[in-house]
């Protein structure tokens, strides 16, 4: 029952009165009697989680086991149509530009490459414009849209088309379909209306981005070495930093990478980094380009060192069994290189070529052009000379199609799945660990026996998977109040987990946080202090264990203690694996109940009642003529026999008939005790009820315009409701709480960042308060409208720690920066020590120490919270607190049945300066143990299966650029004449 508050106050009236009390109310609760009418057909079953891990697992794969049918046959289709497709010079072909269709010029006609192009709002991709019957091409600003490389190929892969709307009519769950070609376009199904940005540039290129890259590459370590003379300064240098930022951009969390800088000496651009590979994850490249961004120019060039170190660096970590243990490559960038670097190569990689060399000449001179070349080329690398800034991303790309040659020659289409990434368009429509997707994707060859030795990469296909989708198929209510399913990667990330917060708030704007997606498993089930869990998930095993956890609810401002059960396996095809987690007690158990179809209806159509509409009672994406309904209205036309076609979850629908049918008195009660308003409790608002079949039924007592808790039981107040996340927060609470005893819960918005809530307490007035969970930012000015001391938190509960491994802490624009090998934990700040589960070690823990930082920039960081959870066995306590010349005396006394407690104090002593007010914010932790040592931390992680790296057959002779410029002897005598009859005409003529 929801209460009217008055300034964050419950009363109660303690006078003699005819009116209805909570008493009385719970003792008409009908509820209770009709489960006792159905008692006899109820059956209560054990959950079998190792049975239940496999089933989800099981479907899962089936499912994404049709998208990679689908890619498959994308990836057929177009090595078919290169195959029968000649190359034409002199193409003229006009096809649907998403970025001009549907416009016209001054005079109403239709703009080249746009044209008239039909769209139209479509449920099953969020509502937006689209055309199914027809994809269209978008090609970056700074790629022609009428070069003759891209014309062949978007004529060439309009076969596509047919493969598209054939893919969507045998998978109707299937969302954005594509093909992203070597050249630069973009081949995109369903066809939408592109947007530039508001510079009116288009900058995607989906050759940069991580499906494409993995799919075209194997995984590969790299070790980049920037050259950092004097002879760099300017332009170059500019020109270097961006080179190495979008070589960077091409690694993903397979990959492993080092920097080196050199000029008279050999330096890592992260000393802590010396002799290593690191991870190429996110957070470690956004590392590099900061430190990439602070190198200066100083000294003569000397490279020699540089490369030796590099080839020491990778042949050390394959003699280990570290790094990638497949490519492997160097990558030069410098203005020249004048040194003979023959001896370095014999000594560390010829006569195999195991590493290939890749060099990037960096400004318009060309002294060093044949130097820098010959080491690409006698190293099966590639050489491009950068003069420009916007030479750098087609240049840096060449690098990824010569790593594709052995794979493409021996014709190895493995399918790759890309780690979560964000869905921009449901940032304010779902639950935020729902908003990401995943990508599968395969790269498409050239069949041409000409080009076979030369490895012709054509581009990757692909397609998405929303994760919400994924995990529908793990349903709440087979998991319990607490339970939940969730996924990660081969790394140890976090593909889909209720506790995943990609999300922050930046004033009023949600913003995705900047590693979103390599947020690891031990972040969020921070419990798992040893990380057995993430070590046996990530090497992809199947078992089960278990471990006594502190969960939080109610946006992490409240804690309950949980015996959770772990069940898991891997999702066979994929690098992914599932694990579920079902609670002792609620989690252990399912009951089920047998009712009439015709009884469950009649009480399902009563205007008090919902289901949870994010949940699949029945399956209404398969059929577009079904994507209109909600699920309600799809059960309806269902259990009527109306559309027998629709594909329903019989056993939900079983159950939620039965707690249909068994709550439905409810109705008759409710509507009585609101048309008897005599009879009823000053302030009520809403009654509800809820079930564990996502059924709940409630009755709004007071209007609109009288009621305090506006967004409580709505659907934008996700956090009260059945999601595909989560049981209700009341509904969780209410669970562990003792039977037969009233739960008092006060909904609230976003308490975090707010100031602190006082309530008023007038002298000698007795207040009932929640002080079962303390939320982060309050104080214990809390209870009282003068602090009294901190002996009331102590005399009624305890603390609790929390921590929160994916926060986002303010900090100044002059902290120290995140490259320092070391961080002093005494330096300019106030500190206390706290003990802080490793996530990096698991055999130790970190000794921390927690402060608070003031500034405007927000990034992540770790934060330490206190909870206090109330100690039941105090009934009541008393005492004394001295303030100065005065003393405040109080009491504090359990309210029987409830959580509530009542306090009495004395107001006549003011104690605010002699106990200050207890701040339950977040602190940020720092570590003691040196930022270094966590950095160079390596996780267990399992490799991918598959590594191309050699082929006998590679032509490795293309490595790039223009060896000797060859003119044809009639191409020579001509110019020659012609300078000549120049020169004679014109003797002023100046040559340069």
């Amino acid at each position: 029952i929801q209460f009217n508050k008055n300034k964050d106050r419950f009363y109660f009236k303690q006078e003699n009165t005819t009116s209805l009390s909570l008493s009385d109310l719970f003792k008409y609760f009908s509820v209770l009697k009709k489960y006792k009418d159905v008692e006899g057909v109820v059956k209560i079953e054990e959950v079998n989680g190792e049975e239940l891990v496999k089933k989800f697992a099981e479907e899962m794969e089936e499912m994404l086991g049709r998208k990679m049918k689908s890619v498959k046959r994308l990836a057929e289709a177009a090595e078919d149509a290169d195959l029968d497709h000649e190359y034409n010079e002199t193409l003229e072909f006009d096809y649907y530009n998403s970025l001009l269709i549907n416009k016209v010029d001054e005079d109403g006609n239709p703009v080249p490459l746009g044209g008239e192009f039909p769209l139209e709002q479509n449920e099953h991709f969020n509502k937006l414009p689209v055309n199914t019957q027809q994809s269209n091409i978008q090609v970056p600003t700074n790629v022609y849209n009428q070069h003759t490389d891209i014309l062949n190929g978007v004529y060439m892969s309009e076969a596509l088309n047919d493969i598209f709307i054939e893919n969507f009519q045998k998978d109707p769950t299937l969302t954005w379909q594509y093909f992203g070609s070597s050249t630069g376009f973009f081949r995109l199904y369903p066809g939408i209306q592109w947007t530039p940005d508001e510079n009116g540039v288009v900058t995607f290129d989906c050759r940069n981005r991580n499906w494409y890259i993995q799919a075209a590459t194997s995984p590969k370590d790299v070790i980049i070495v920037v050259d950092v003379s004097g002879s760099m300064k300017g332009l170059r240098m500019t020109i270097a930093k961006h080179t190495i930022n979008t070589i960077l951009d091409t690694l993903g969390e397979n990959d492993f990478v080092n920097i080196i800088a050199y000029s008279d000496y050999v330096r890592y651009v992260e000393p802590c980094f010396k002799g290593i590979l690191v991870q190429a994850d996110l957070d470690n490249r956004e590392h590099f380009k900061h430190l990439v961004d602070e190198l200066h120019v100083k000294g003569e060039g000397k490279v020699k060192n540089a490369m030796k170190e590099s080839f020491r660096i990778l042949n050390e970590a394959a003699a280990l069994g570290q790094g990638s243990l497949c490519n492997q490559a160097i990558m030069l960038i410098t203005d020249g290189a004048m040194e003979d670097f023959k001896d370095v190569f014999e000594e560390f990689n010829w006569p195999e070529r195991r590493v290939r060399v890749f060099t990037y000449l960096i400004g318009r001179e060309l002294t060093f052009a044949e130097n820098v070349k010959w080491i690409a080329c006698n190293n099966k690398g590639y050489y491009t000379h950068v003069s420009t800034l916007a030479d750098v991303q087609e240049n840096v790309m060449e690098y990824l199609h010569v790593l594709s040659r052995p794979m493409v020659i021996n014709h190895d289409h493995d399918i790759i799945w890309t780690e979560a990434y964000m869905d921009s368009v449901m940032f304010n429509t779902q639950a935020q660990s729902l908003l990401l997707m995943t990508s599968v994707a395969m790269p498409v060859f050239s069949k041409k026996e000409e080009t076979l030795s030369h490895g012709i990469l054509l581009g990757v296909v692909g397609t998405d998977v929303a994760l919400r989708e994924l995990m529908r198929l793990a349903p709440r209510y087979k998991l319990g109040i607490h339970g939940y399913a969730f996924l990660i990667t081969n790394n140890g990330y976090i593909l889909s987990h209720p506790e995943l917060r990609p999300l922050y708030k930046e004033g009023k704007k949600l913003k995705p946080k900047p590693n979103y997606n390599s947020v690891d498993l031990s972040e969020v089930e921070w419990e798992d202090t040893e990380e057995k869990l993430r070590s046996v998930m990530v090497k992809g095993e199947t078992g089960t264990m278990s471990l006594d956890v502190r969960s939080s609810v109610d946006k992490g401002t409240r804690v309950i203690f949980l015996k959770n059960d772990y069940f898991y396996t891997v999702i066979n095809e994929t690098p992914f694996s599932l694990g579920i987690v079902l609670s002792r007690g609620y989690g252990q158990y399912i009951f089920t109940g047998n009712v009439s179809v015709e009884e469950g209806l009649h009480d399902l159509l009563t205007p008090d009642l919902t289901i949870a509409d994010e949940w699949t009672y029945c399956e209404i994406d398969i059929d577009p003529a079904h994507r209109k309904l909600n699920q309600l209205q799809a059960i309806v036309k269902y259990l009527t026999g109306k559309d027998p076609n629709l594909q329903c979850d019989a056993q939900l629908l079983q159950q939620t008939l039965f707690d249909t049918v068994v709550t439905a008195p409810m109705e008759a009660y409710w509507t009585a005790l609101m048309l008897n308003a005599s009879s009823m409790d000053d302030g009520i608002e809403t009654a509800f009820l809820g079930t564990r079949s996502g059924l709940l039924r409630f009755l709004k007592y007071a209007g609109i315009e009288k009621r305090v808790g506006k967004s409580f039981l709505t659907s934008t107040d996700k956090e009260n409701m059945f999601t595909l996340d989560h049981f209700p927060v009341w509904y969780r609470r209410a669970a562990e709480h003792p039977a037969g005893q009233f739960l008092y819960y006060m909904p609230r918005q976003d308490t975090r960042g707010s100031s602190h809530r006082k309530i008023n307490l007038k002298h000698k007035t007795i207040s009932l308060t929640d002080v079962l969970f303390i939320k982060p930012k309050l104080s214990c000015s809390f209870f009282v409208q003068d602090t009294f001391a901190t002996n009331c938190v102590c005399f009624c509960s305890f603390r609790v720690s929390l921590f929160d491994y994916q926060a986002m802490c303010k900090t100044s624009s002059h902290s120290v920066s995140g490259a320092r090998p070391l961080l002093s934990v005494f330096t300019n700040y106030r500190s206390q020590p706290v003990v802080l589960p490793s996530r990096t070690h698991p055999s130790f823990l970190f000794v921390a120490y927690v402060h608070k930082k003031r500034g405007n920039m927000l990034q992540p960081c770790d934060t330490e919270y206190p909870s206090f959870v109330y100690e039941p066995s105090v009934k009541e306590t008393n005492s004394i607190i001295k303030c100065g010349r005065c003393q405040k005396m109080f009491v504090v006394q359990q309210v029987p049945e409830s959580n509530l407690l009542m306090l009495v104090v004395q107001g006549d002593c003011d104690c605010s300066r002699q106990y200050p007010p207890i701040t339950l914010e977040p602190m940020e932790v720092k570590y003691i143990l040196s930022l270094c040592d966590r950095m160079r931390s390596q996780k267990i992680r399992r490799r991918p299966e598959s590594c191309h790296s050699y082929h006998p057959q590679e032509n490795a002779d293309d490595c790039g650029g223009t060896y000797f410029i060859r003119l044809s002897s009639c191409l020579l005598f001509i110019c020659i004449s012609f300078t000549a009859l120049v020169c004679f005409r014109s003797p002023q003529v100046d040559f340069f």
